[in-house]
């Protein structure tokens, strides 16, 4: 049994004991979390739309962290201009509980 939730402006397909990272959201370790987005459900068949209106995933922060650091460079040849950034995305990583189909 699957189910699509979206979060984060992101979907992610997901299965109980599933550890997923997604777009930072608040929460300490241990903190119980519901995803109320849920696309679709596969439990005997494949239920979408209205069906699952009133589905819920469950799941517990594990911990939050922050991503590899990603250089972004710029440069424009001819006129001496260069620069050098850096960026590390903050995440949540969740461990999925239960899909409430």
């Amino acid at each position: 049994m699957y189910a699509i939730i979206a979060t984060g402006g992101k979907q992610y397909k997901v299965s109980e004991g599933d550890i997923i990272d997604i777009e930072k959201i608040e929460g300490e370790a241990g903190t119980e979390v519901t995803f109320d987005k849920v696309i679709a459900v596969s439990a005997d068949g494949l239920k979408v739309g209205a069906d699952v209106a009133a589905a819920t995933v469950t799941g517990t922060v594990m911990d939050q962290g922050r991503q590899r650091k990603v250089v972004v460079y710029r440069y424009k040849r001819k006129s001496g201009y260069h620069k050098k950034n850096g960026h590390r995305q903050p995440f949540t990583r969740v461990k999925i509980d239960k899909i409430n189909a």
